[in-house]
């Protein structure tokens, strides 16, 4: 049975969505069958794999609101191993239809059970808020990476982030837990960059990953393609980031090594 892993930080442009498409490639490349699920309006990890938003028929809105069966509207991509439930446009108003619906936290809990079975692993992308489509997306998961980017006000909304992870656990998902903080955007050559480094593991003391996703032209070239870094350039310093983290995560599941919120 697929372990779910939300990556969500509700500030926008912290490499959140990068991280979910290639952790998930580098994941299936690995031998893993995953499901990449696009949680945000905006549709940017399901344009980043290359599926035309304005063009699909279902997205994941039709299964969370309109009740779709999931297995219905599951897209391949070109990554052997890696299928997608993609987002459009329409789910920017599911958080407001949803607002009046039975169990409304638990939607896309129920999109995720019916097909949880067949993948070892799922990734959400989660919106950059924390309104109720975040929500469902930590109440359907197990676990929690938060994407941090190595600049000014890095930790920012940290706080306000964990608490929303800790009301989720003590109210709906009693069993979620933070996987980790995962750097990104970091060049070596700033100082700055470097202090962001210590004081994200001064702030999450042994809950940071070893790999540190850098600042790359290839990897926000990437996208503009409908391609993974892995697909675009796999010799590349953030493909090489990205494989690095999906081995921390295999490694991770296999010894249950967890870290508690």
């Amino acid at each position: 049975m697929a372990k779910i892993i939300s990556l969500v930080n509700q500030k926008g442009g912290v490499g959140k969505t990068t991280s979910a498409i290639n952790l998930a490639s580098c994941l299936a490349t690995a031998g893993k069958f995953v499901l990449l699920v696009d949680l945000d309006p905006q549709g940017n990890a399901s344009s980043g794999l290359g599926i035309n938003i304005r063009q699909m028929e279902k997205s994941l809105y039709h299964s969370m609101v309109m009740s779709e069966s999931s297995s219905q509207i599951i897209l391949k991509t070109e990554t052997l191993g890696l299928d997608i439930i993609p987002a459009s446009q329409d789910l920017a108003g599911a958080g407001i239809e949803l607002v009046h619906m039975e169990n409304r936290e638990f939607r896309l809990y129920n999109v995720l059970r019916e097909v949880r079975t067949n993948y070892d692993f799922i990734i959400i992308d989660s919106p950059p808020s924390l309104g109720l489509l975040t929500i469902n997306g930590l109440v359907a998961s197990d676990e929690v990476i938060i994407p941090v980017q190595t600049e000014y006000f890095a930790l920012e909304g940290l706080s306000q982030l964990l608490n929303t992870i800790n009301l989720v656990k003590d109210n709906l998902q009693p069993e979620l837990k933070v996987m980790g903080a995962l750097l990104t955007m970091y060049d070596k050559r700033n100082r700055l960059a470097r202090q962001v480094v210590k004081e994200v593991q001064d702030h999450f003391p042994g809950r940071v990953f070893d790999s540190i996703i850098p600042r790359s032209i290839r990897l926000a070239e990437a996208p503009g393609f409908g391609k993974s870094i892995l697909s675009f350039d796999s010799f590349s310093k953030g493909a090489r980031a990205y494989k690095n983290l999906a081995r921390e995560v295999i490694k991770m599941e296999k010894s249950g090594n967890k870290f508690s919120v």
